[in-house]
């Protein structure tokens, strides 16, 4: 580990002593005071990382002095955009670095502090990797002038999404609070249920389980216009669409969680004279809680995918995947960003979300342990 950090910090140095070096000798780099103080400020952080290594003081320290030469970087941009040169790039990748043996010397920190704060370090390290992605995202595309249209920055993306939050809202409200939460209540539930009735009846299992399999395999660009012609333009049909692809993933998890119990504990419940009802609720459905989450997990993320593309298929003049389908249409790429970053914002919530209250239910479990 301690090698390894030894190379970021020898290349990241490097980095940043040949983007000085190109800034001095290249006639055509752009000069700047951002410039200057990002590479000050990444010239103290390496400092840091050699001097000042252990602690979780140092690591804070070394964080937030990259983070404060993120701003001039990124700032930099603003006297040359698209004509960015090698100088930069160097500085770019320096800071890069930067950031990686932070968040490194972060982690190494956390094992020495309580259980509270290693838990805030640990959600914090995700959040700065993300952070420097859309950093990296933001340099790459002004710096190097990529078209908007193939690929907008993150500060267009935001600018679009902060001026059209009533059209997103509307949208989110149509896909997600309608098609979304309808058709995954339904489709677990139904999938649910059927799995309880399929494991009390060996015939419904040998019969059901390969309509089941195959109700899987259908592809959603075949079944969504048949929705559409069944319920309508209107979130019903998103619903439907949605309750077809989260039905099989929760009937196979629930059948596979109801045989997770082992004859022993079942035999254990027999000799205390329990009932079908009692074995199944103090027993079975608790073993099988794991498999069910799995199920309910999976089918967060299904259900949003699968009430997007069948709005591609027919709408009213609202929706995500209408949206999405209109825009691109239009060449107007920042809005599809935008309303990409609403699903997946919603999406991510929507799953942590389960991840919280399985952790909760599930704590007996060895996988939370």
């Amino acid at each position: 580990m301690s090698r390894f950090l030894s190379l970021t910090v020898l290349a990241g140095g490097i980095a940043l002593l040949a983007g000085l070096a190109f800034q001095i000798v290249s006639a055509d780099a752009v000069w700047s005071p951002s410039y200057g103080l990002a590479a000050a400020l990444l010239a103290g952080s390496y400092l840091l990382s050699v001097f000042w290594r252990h602690g979780a003081a140092a690591a804070f320290l070394l964080l937030a002095t990259v983070h404060l030469a993120a701003i001039p970087l990124i700032g930099h941009i603003g006297h040359g955009e698209g004509e960015m040169g090698p100088a930069y790039w160097a500085l770019l990748i320096s800071g890069w670095l930067a950031a990686w043996t932070s968040v490194t010397r972060l982690t190494t920190a956390a094992r020495a502090v309580p259980p509270s704060a290693k838990q805030a370090i640990n959600l914090l390290i995700p959040f700065v990797f993300g952070v420097w992605l859309i950093l990296i995202w933001e340099a790459i595309t002004r710096g190097a002038g990529v078209p908007q249209v193939l690929l907008p920055a993150p500060s267009a993306v935001w600018a679009k999404l902060i001026a059209s939050l009533p059209i997103l809202w509307a949208d989110f409200v149509q896909t997600f609070m309608k098609a979304v939460i309808a058709g995954y209540v339904l489709g677990c539930g139904i999938g649910f249920g059927t799995a309880i009735l399929v494991d009390r009846s060996p015939f419904l299992k040998r019969g059901l389980m390969p309509v089941g399999n195959m109700v899987s395999a259908l592809p959603i660009i075949g079944v969504a216009p048949i929705m559409v012609m069944w319920f309508g333009f209107d979130w019903q049909s998103k619903a439907a669409v949605v309750v077809i692809m989260t039905f099989f993933p929760m009937l196979v998890n629930t059948l596979e969680g109801l045989s997770a119990s082992s004859a022993m504990q079942r035999d254990l419940m027999r000799t205390y004279a329990a009932s079908y009802s009692q074995t199944l609720l103090k027993l079975r459905l608790v073993e099988a809680l794991p498999f069910i989450f799995n199920a309910l997990k999976i089918n967060s993320t299904l259900a949003l995918i699968g009430a997007i593309v069948s709005e591609f298929f027919g709408t009213p003049i609202v929706g995500m995947g209408f949206r999405i389908s209109t825009e691109v249409g239009r060449m107007n790429v920042d809005m599809v960003w935008a309303e990409i970053a609403v699903a997946a914002l919603a999406g991510s919530a929507f799953y942590g979300s389960l991840v919280l209250i399985e952790r909760t239910l599930t704590f007996w479990h060895p996988s939370n342990r």
